[in-house]
């Protein structure tokens, strides 16, 4: 069974979907569409696709998939019309920076029966996932804090910072749901702290571009999550989960793993340098748990619900960080 796919969003996520569909053995990259229209020629004529309008592509009933990596603030309106054309929908996260909108968009996905996933890829990464796994098998007896760090090598413009929603709900956001997946319940207090350190201009923009936050679950599990727009170092990634019997730590990847140990020093490769490297094979195997679900196989997917309340947790710490206060996600469905 080959899977038809119209991909919307020709840049540089685009770009790797693109990438990822055309080397899946069980899918067909059928369209590309972009408002950028040079930009979804390239990308299409690259792989053999049609560059073409959206409406063409969803009255084509050989697409039976609609891929959708365009700006956020598109992102309701193409879910919605995929749906309606009866397409599955994968969407990049988040799915709206208005929590309200996002929640009456996944609700009419739902009362559809829409298959959707979202694209919250971090889960899929194959450090991250045996992590997780060896956590599922008790390795480390009751989980008790979860640690995540995210740091970039540096800002993106400032004018996606303008648009993003911020830092909470567009680059801490993956750490939301990495949290709840990793502590395996809803945490139940945000208590958010940021700083604008890196460059004032991101503060000129309303924006923070330093930030701690601290989770709480019923059950007092603890997590905290640290995120900068620099680190002179490399993109820096890593998790470390503390239980009642130990400890599990998924460190940064660099270039390689070789380590040289000499006199006086011991060398190893600096973190990889971007999120696109970084997380190739994270980008791939969310695909290929899509596609196995439209197959009909067993996958894993980050449903509407899971990006809702990962989105609930970023509005949580946006507040708690303009409050001062300790605030408690609004996870309404």
């Amino acid at each position: 069974m080959t899977i038809g796919i119209c991909l919307i969003g020709a840049g540089r996520i685009g770009a790797i979907h693109a990438a990822n569909i055309a080397a899946a053995a069980d899918a067909q990259l059928l369209y590309v569409t972009d408002a950028h229209q040079p930009a979804a020629d390239t990308l299409a004529a690259q792989y053999g696709a049609t560059a073409t309008e959206l409406s063409r592509a969803l009255a084509d009933s050989a697409v039976q998939a609609v891929l959708i990596a365009s700006s956020t603030d598109t992102h309701v309106e193409l879910m919605r019309a995929a749906s309606a054309a009866d397409k599955a929908v994968f969407c990049e996260k988040p799915v709206d920076l208005d929590l309200a909108r996002a929640r009456d968009c996944l609700r009419e996905l739902e009362a559809r029966g829409t298959l959707l996933a979202l694209g919250f890829n971090r889960r899929f990464d194959p450090d991250f996932t045996e992590l997780w796994q060896r956590m599922q098998a008790g390795t480390i007896g009751d989980i008790e804090m979860v640690t995540i760090t995210s740091r970039d090598p540096g800002p993106p413009p400032l004018d996606y910072l303008q648009r993003s929603g911020g830092l909470f709900m567009d680059m801490m956001i993956h750490d939301f749901d990495m949290a709840r997946w990793l502590l395996g319940e809803d945490p139940q207090s945000v208590f958010a702290s940021a700083s604008c350190l890196v460059d004032p201009a991101i503060a000129g923009a309303g924006d923070v571009d330093t930030a701690l936050v601290t989770l709480k679950t019923a059950s007092g599990k603890l997590c905290q999550i640290s995120n900068s727009r620099r680190a002179s170092y490399g993109y820096d990634q890593r998790i470390e989960v503390h239980g009642s019997k130990g400890m599990l730590r998924a460190e940064n990847r660099g270039a390689s793993q070789v380590q040289c140990f000499r006199a006086g020093a011991v060398e190893s490769d600096p973190p990889l340098d971007f999120f696109l490297e970084r997380y190739a094979a994270a980008y791939r195997l969310e695909l290929d748990a899509f596609l196995a679900v439209l197959a009909g196989r067993r996958g894993r997917l980050v449903s509407g619900s899971d990006a809702l309340k990962a989105q609930a947790l970023a509005d949580a710490a946006a507040r708690s960080h303009r409050q001062n206060a300790v605030i408690a996600p609004d996870y309404t469905l």
